[in-house]
């Protein structure tokens, strides 16, 4: 078998736990079900993603194309860019190291107008 075989069985058998995730976030649900279905692709695109951004990651390191520091800083200025988009996209909102703190309630509850219960 060759290398492209064995990724291609690796990341099925991989995303096999689409469905547990699914189903440890909604409960059982028939595979017709379209929000179980949305959650298993959204778990699979997850898992992959995270699957090749580790394999890039690795190369990097191994090939001394980055030092450890230099990606940890890469990685801190898109968390905190990441972080602050968020806020922006929910206006009311903001993370802190214990959670979500709604500073705004009243804009915080015009953003979240709508949202199921």
């Amino acid at each position: 078998m060759n290398l492209k075989e064995q990724l291609e069985l690796a990341a099925n058998k991989l995303a096999k736990w689409r469905s547990v995730f699914a189903g440890w976030q909604l409960g059982t649900r028939l595979k017709s079900d379209p929000e179980s279905n949305a959650v298993r692709d959204h778990r699979e695109v997850t898992m992959m993603l995270r699957a090749e951004v580790n394999a890039l990651t690795k190369i990097l390191l191994d090939k001394r194309v980055c030092s450890p520091e230099e990606l940890q800083q890469a990685i801190l200025e898109e968390v905190e860019y990441l972080d602050k988009a968020y806020e922006h996209k929910f206006p009311g909102m903001r993370t802190t190291e214990s959670g979500v703190d709604y500073y705004d309630l009243p804009l915080a509850q015009k953003t979240m107008k709508g949202w199921r219960p």
